[in-house]
């Protein structure tokens, strides 16, 4: 029967394959980051129209210390100095 289920409905097979309705760990709050990750800010990129990227931005153990307090514009501001940016792409999950 599942071959069967799976020829009706397709989109069933994708769902099981790459479970991206499970968010893990349950109950987080991924808009709030600095409760999970020291120095980390939550912000939203446009992409494209309509699209929009939800990213984390994580400040060197280093500059911690700086980091303290510091409100948004700060955290910008960090990304246009000369330290290289690492970009981790997490997959299809759904979260960060």
């Amino acid at each position: 029967s599942v071959p069967f289920l799976i020829r009706l409905f397709p989109s069933l097979l994708t769902k099981f394959v790459f479970l991206n309705f499970l968010s893990f760990p349950f109950f987080a709050d991924f808009k709030r980051p600095e409760l999970l990750v020291n120095n980390t800010i939550n912000l939203y990129l446009t992409t494209e129209p309509g699209v929009t990227v939800g990213i984390w931005h994580k400040v060197p153990d280093s500059r911690g210390a700086e980091a303290q307090g510091k409100d948004q514009r700060w955290y910008e501001e960090a990304l246009a100095d000369a330290h290289p940016v690492i970009i981790y792409l997490h997959g299809n999950g759904g979260t960060r």
